[in-house]
Formats: structure tokens, C-alpha cells, sequence
């Protein structure tokens, strides 16, 4: 078990890092799923075995309370179907904390519910906002739980020049499951994970 990293430089080097994401080319994806409320794409990531996923839809509200319902808070455990717990574990200057949080089984538990901790930060980006996070080897993993790893990841939300009530969403998510798991099983929740994520917020936020 680590201690917990320095925040300042760790937050750093995640924003550079999902900027750089944000860079790369559209001849490098490919398309994985697309839904009337998102696309996702993926490309080989450079981090670990599996996947880089891209996903990006138009979201119809203001920045800010798209990011609220995002990062860590009262409102994601309301909405992400996925997600069952979560704890702030530690709080840091500049909106940044540690958390830890589970998720359901998927693929009629195919995959087994997932443990994260998470060193999380938002700033600000451009017009809008950056929340981003990587997962910590921190604190005691929990029975019956799988610890699952989240490399760099994080959602992009700015306004629309000609239409500043609606924002573009875009998310960067490489998710190392972890156990004995078919990548064809991690790929297809992967890609339907991030389709339900829009429609799942698009729905909270009406609310």
C-alpha cells in the first residue's frame, strides 16, 4: 500500500496527460458503439493491455452543473447505475480528493463487483471544465470486491459557441478491470458503460 502522493504535481501531471488525449488525431480511433446520445471510439492504449476509449455527445445543460453531476459528490451516486458506494477519503486544496468507490456486477456477473480508490481533480479548461482522475494503490480492498485500476481518465465538458445552455461531453476512460476476465467481456462493458453513462446523466439532469 502507497502512501498518498504529493497533490499538486500528481494533478498536474493528470491534466497534461488527458490534454494530450484530447490531441490526438481522429484517424487513430475507432468506433466501438454509437447511441443516439453518444459515440465511443477506442484505440490501443499506451498504458496498459487494453483500451484508450473516447466517448463524446452533445449534453442539453451549462458546464457546471454537468461537471457537479460528474465528479465526486452527492449527485453521482444518485444517477450512475453503475456505481453502489462511494467515500471521499481525503480532501486536498484546489478540488482535489482521494475516493473510494465500488461498482455493480456486469454482464449478468460475467464481471464481479469492482473496488476503486481514485485521486480525483477538476479545473478549468478552455470555455468550460476538466474533471479527471487515476486510480492510487491506497488502503485495504474489501472483501468480496475485486480491486479494479483506473489509469488516466477524465471528461472534458465545454459550452457550444452557438448554443451556450448545451455543452459537448467528452470522455477519456482506460480502465484496467483486473482478474481472470475474456477481453472480449471487458470491451463490450466498456463500450456500453460509457453509451449508458449519457443517457443515465442526460436523464438526472432533467430531473
Amino acid at each position: 500500500m502507497e502512501l498518498l502522493p504529493s497533490s499538486a504535481p500528481l494533478a498536474t501531471k493528470l491534466r497534461n496527460t488527458l490534454v494530450q488525449y484530447h490531441a490526438i488525431a481522429d484517424s487513430e480511433w475507432r468506433v466501438a458503439k454509437k447511441t443516439k446520445d453518444a459515440t465511443v471510439w477506442r484505440k490501443p492504449s499506451e498504458e496498459f493491455s487494453g483500451y484508450l476509449y473516447k466517448a463524446q455527445g452533445v449534453v442539453e445543460d451549462v458546464t457546471n452543473r454537468i461537471v457537479d453531476h460528474i465528479r465526486p459528490g452527492p449527485y453521482r451516486l444518485d444517477w450512475d447505475s453503475l456505481m453502489t458506494t462511494m467515500d471521499i477519503m481525503e480532501t486536498f486544496e484546489e478540488n482535489c480528493c482521494v475516493m473510494r468507490y465500488t461498482t455493480a456486477g456486469q454482464l449478468w456477473n460475467i464481471i464481479a463487483p469492482r473496488e476503486f480508490v481514485d485521486f480525483s481533480y477538476t479545473t478549468s479548461y478552455e470555455d468550460g471544465l476538466l474533471t479527471c482522475g487515476i486510480s492510487l494503490d491506497y488502503g485495504e480492498v474489501r472483501p468480496d470486491f475485486v480491486r479494479g485500476f483506473n489509469h488516466p481518465c477524465g471528461w472534458f465538458c465545454v459550452p457550444l459557441k452557438d448554443y451556450p445552455s448545451h455543452s459537448l461531453l467528452t470522455g477519456y476512460i482506460q480502465t484496467e478491470l483486473r482478474g481472470m476476465l475474456p477481453q472480449s467481456a471487458v470491451d463490450t462493458a466498456m463500450a456500453s458503460t460509457l453509451a449508458n453513462f449519457y443517457s443515465d446523466l442526460k436523464k438526472a439532469l432533467k430531473t
